[in-house]
């Protein structure tokens, strides 16, 4: 069992890994356009980008679980893999398709690693809004 948390937290790190990679390059790409994002239709424009990578990141994720459920045997193939660690990780848990028990504790650490990458992409999104009504505003003008 131990070697299973060690292996979920590697799993979980590396997902954190590549969340933070992701955030940050739209964090950095954000900065450099806010100020021509004022408009509604360029605002608007800045969030459907901003959902757009941050679901492309959840997706790259989704596929690093799959990808070592599918190594592992765990899954009988890439597209199982891919179905159960989207419905895992988004916490919808179907329940049509589980781990052997031997790997079923990585399915929890899956959910968990889902939700708290959600929480941070909810932030995110919230943090490019805070700023984009902040620069909006004329007391910050």
């Amino acid at each position: 069992m131990i070697v299973r948390l060690l292996i979920g937290g590697s799993l979980m790190a590396l997902c954190v890994v590549i969340h933070a990679g992701g955030v940050t390059w739209a964090l950095q790409r954000v900065r450099l356009h806010t100020e021509s994002m004022l408009r509604f239709w360029s605002g608007s424009w800045l969030f459907v980008l901003v959902a757009a990578w941050m679901i492309l990141l959840h997706l790259f994720v989704i596929t690093v679980w799959a990808t070592f459920y599918a190594w592992k045997g765990a899954m009988a193939d890439m597209q199982s893999a891919l179905y159960f660690s989207a419905v895992t990780y988004t916490t919808t848990g179907y329940g049509d398709l589980v781990l052997p028990p031997e790997w079923r504790l990585l399915g929890g650490i899956e959910a968990l690693t889902g939700i708290l990458m959600a929480g941070w992409s909810t932030g995110f999104f919230f943090a490019v809004a805070s700023r984009l009504y902040e620069r909006s505003t004329p007391a910050a003008r």
